[in-house]
């Protein structure tokens, strides 16, 4: 911004000024051209390949892999360009991860030490060898180049919209000297949420966590373009693309190998019981709780305490999530159930005082029920409505037995004073 004043207010030496950047931006493209060209002249042994790996059951590799390979068949220089590392080990990564300030970055690896990392776990590994021309392979290698310096290599880092898949394809299309065109999928719009719950099928704990933080904008049909945060959907559209130059189609995928063949896959294993099944536990202790109030005409408070815990603590990260960077979390009306609105009653309910707690929370549960024809709810949350109500409903009812049980009394009490009044006034 100084410079910028400065130049506009020397006004005599604007002409100087824009003769050197000229110059210098002329003797730029030249020094450019010049590399790309002696680049474009050796790479007829060279091949540039787009790698998708199969999931594993790591919880972070259920939506798969994607980066792109290097191979010099001359030299033999082989290497993946991976934008996908990151170090779940550094300071707050949750806190950064749920706010949407998670940052990923380019990483290179040898081609055969990465193999090895998936033949592990026994996942697939698939390459696709793009059908480029010299001085595309050439502009991609820059591309990654400048990518991988360090001033550059930090990213910030999108499930649904800047991934490792997201990447290496906007690289390929960005230095393809053409128009790539995807064969379109006919009825084939998915939502996010339904792409996501296939990838973690098996997996119900994950599907759970998902599903709670994820929001409207993840039950909307998706485009072809945004359904390539998948590495498997991205590989489905570059085997049927073509390349467009001047005129001319060809078919972006020119090879298909299989680097890693399917293995044994190394199984973890996980907590017993799914959401399903804890929700379904918590209502059968909620209605025996709820029989023996009604039997005993009491309340019960350490199970309110312990409910109220239960939604506000939840409902704490999902108000943090309708302020996070993730467009896809900003409106969730789970948090119409799961709230920190408890937490703020949880003493005056915990004494037994009067409040208008409950009158509150049965609006925004039935707001959360009618929320379900707009967007679909991690499993069990419909059963946690329902333990919900059930403490509302005993609450509201004995306060209305209270009030009808202070009717009579009321009479009678007005009763002796208008008889006592008689009397004094008879005196």
């Amino acid at each position: 911004m100084e410079k910028r004043a400065y130049f506009c207010n020397v006004k005599q030496k604007i002409h100087v000024v824009r003769t050197l950047f000229l110059t210098f931006f002329l003797a730029f493209t030249l020094a450019s051209q010049q590399v790309l060209a002696q680049d474009a002249s050796r790479m007829d042994s060279v091949e540039i390949g787009f790698v998708t790996c199969a999931p594993h059951e790591e919880v972070y590799s259920l939506y798969g892999h994607a980066a792109l390979r290097f191979h010099d068949l001359h030299t033999g220089e082989d290497l993946m360009f991976n934008y996908g590392i990151f170090h779940p080990d550094s300071k707050l990564f949750m806190w950064h991860f749920l706010q949407g300030h998670t940052d990923y970055e380019l990483g290179v690896a040898p081609t055969n030490a990465f193999l090895k990392y998936y033949e592990k776990w026994g996942s697939q590994v698939t390459e696709q060898v793009l059908n480029l021309t010299n001085e595309e392979k050439a502009l991609i290698i820059n591309a990654l180049r400048v990518n991988y310096l360090p001033q550059n290599r930090i990213y910030r880092y999108n499930i649904f919209f800047d991934n490792c898949s997201t990447r290496p394809r906007d690289i390929v299309v960005a230095n393809v000297k053409g128009r790539v065109e995807y064969a379109p999928r006919e009825g084939f719009s998915p939502s996010f949420r339904e792409m996501v719950r296939d990838c973690t099928f098996g997996h119900p704990w994950a599907t759970f966590g998902n599903d709670i933080l994820l929001g409207v904008r993840a039950d909307m049909p998706t485009t072809q373009s945004e359904q390539h945060f998948l590495p498997v959907n991205l590989r489905h559209d570059f085997d049927r693309a073509v390349v467009v130059r001047q005129g001319e189609r060809e078919p972006l995928v020119s090879e298909r190998r299989e680097l890693v063949s399917p293995g044994i896959q190394m199984v973890e294993q996980g907590f017993p019981l799914s959401p399903f099944a804890c929700s379904l536990i918590l209502l059968a202790l909620s209605m025996m709780i709820f029989t023996f109030e009604q039997m005993k005409k009491t309340i019960v408070r350490w199970f309110d305490i312990f409910m109220m815990l239960l939604t506000g603590l939840a409902g704490c990260i999902l108000a943090l999530m309708l302020f996070s960077e993730h467009p896809t979390t900003s409106t969730n009306l789970q948090v119409l159930l799961l709230n920190p609105l408890p937490l703020l009653f949880l003493w005056p309910v915990a004494r037994g005082r009067k409040t208008w707690f409950f009158h509150l929370q049965l609006v925004l549960t039935l707001l959360f029920l009618a929320g379900g024809l707009w967007q679909s709810y991690a499993e069990g949350m419909y059963v946690v409505a329902v333990c919900v109500l059930l403490r509302i409903a005993r609450h509201l009812s004995r306060r209305i037995t209270k009030e009808s049980n202070k009717l009579p009394q009321q009479k009678l009490n007005d009763k002796l004073l208008r008889t006592w009044t008689n009397k004094f006034v008879k005196r």
